[in-house]
């Protein structure tokens, strides 16, 4: 007998995900995602940045 296959949950709630808001279940967790990015709660890893790129920022 075949296992069923898993859905796809929400990765904020945990809730099934919805075709309109994949992958989020919802506008809701969709904007605290965007959120979450916005204020830099998540990042993406890459090489160091040299002293002299830091202070031109």
């Amino acid at each position: 007998m075949p296992a069923k296959p898993k859905l796809a949950t929400c990765p904020i709630c945990g809730k099934p995900t919805v075709a309109e808001h994949r992958p989020f279940c919802s506008a809701r967790c969709r904007q605290v995602d965007l959120g979450r990015w916005l204020k830099g709660d998540y990042v993406i890893p890459g090489p160091p940045l040299a002293e002299e790129d830091e202070e031109k920022s």
